[in-house]
């Protein structure tokens, strides 16, 4: 059952939240949970930023404006949250707001702004939700930019290079922070085997992992029969096949309608990857992976897995490492 955050909070944060609360932080760190994709990624970074760390009080805010809303509530209900409702932002007079998306209404005032990329950068025109037509995912609007509040995370300084030539107003607005994710992915590289034994995956056997993004040009977009069909091309006694799925595919059409569209590869012995988490695992354990132009599929040639092309979109972006995957891998041919 979802969580509602319509009430606004007492505690750790309100006008009297003093009277109440046990743990007393200097500063207010909140957290704008806007889609599913981009709440997981701050919980992911989070630790690593604030273990054992008693100076800063956290909360999270629900932005519910996305057309991938669904699920937010659920998921920081489930990692033991306080959520407060987005009306209650700037009453809480946090000392940061700190979002992996980069499309949340950041409330007046002069609390400064970080964004996390949610993927592994900027390489993707997705539609803008303020306007028609597209906008580069990852960059905030140029108002926010002009107010000096925001600041953009970027793993590489390629990354700055290009938000300077296509939004000059981020110019020094960009702090280097690496890749968290790509980070944990690598230091858990030598544990491929175990993941694969936990994933169900027999000794001797093959794993051969299906990314796919969202959008109709994504793997499963473009195709949703590939997964069968890869399933029948492969002998059963030498590979298993496990698909992980964009979480703003099954925020849009829910679970029941991935199931059925799957149904077939599901029947075959098709392993669905939970969305939340658990996609790092088995994209380590993975031993090729058949992708489209999403991060997780770029996630899996910066860790030297052998990657076939089964969709790519024109919406990735000229000039970024997703463009030369684009160029250098092969086309997947189930039949072969």
């Amino acid at each position: 059952m979802a969580m509602h955050a319509s009430q606004p909070l007492r505690v750790p944060v309100g006008t009297d939240a003093g009277r109440w609360s046990t743990f007393h932080g200097e500063k207010t760190l909140v957290v704008a949970a806007r889609t599913v994709t981009s709440t997981v990624r701050v919980l992911e970074c989070l630790p690593a930023l604030l273990r054992g760390d008693g100076r800063v009080t956290v909360v999270f805010a629900h932005d519910p404006t996305s057309a991938f809303n669904d699920g937010v509530l659920d998921l920081l209900h489930d990692a033991g949250c306080r959520v407060i409702p987005w009306e209650q932002v700037g009453h809480a007079e946090p000392d940061l707001i700190l979002t992996a998306s980069e499309n949340i209404d950041v409330p007046e005032g002069h609390c400064p702004v970080l964004v996390l990329p949610h993927g592994i950068g900027f390489q993707k025109q997705v539609p803008d939700s303020r306007a028609p037509g597209d906008r580069l995912s990852g960059v905030v609007p140029d108002s926010l930019l002009e107010s000096g509040r925001a600041w953009l995370a970027i793993s590489h300084p390629g990354q700055e290079e290009q938000l300077l030539s296509s939004h000059p107003k981020a110019a020094g607005r960009t702090l280097l922070v690496g890749d968290p994710c790509y980070d944990e992915l690598l230091g858990s590289a030598d544990r491929a085997a175990s993941y694969r034994r936990a994933l169900g995956v027999p000794d001797g056997h093959r794993l051969a992992v299906l990314s796919s993004t969202w959008g109709p040009t994504s793997l499963f977009g473009q195709d949703p029969g590939l997964a069968a069909r890869v399933l029948a091309a492969l002998p059963y006694d030498e590979f298993r096949v496990a698909a992980i799925v964009h979480p703003n595919v099954w925020s849009a059409h829910g679970s029941w309608q991935i199931r059925n569209l799957l149904a077939p590869a599901l029947d075959a012995g098709l392993m669905l990857v939970p969305h939340i988490h658990a996609w790092r695992s088995a994209l380590v354990a993975a031993d090729v992976v058949v992708g489209d132009h999403g991060s997780v599929t770029l996630y899996g040639a910066a860790l030297g897995k052998p990657v076939l092309l089964g969709a790519y979109g024109s919406e990735a972006v000229p000039g970024t490492a997703v463009a030369a995957l684009g160029r250098a891998a092969p086309p997947s041919r189930p039949q072969r």
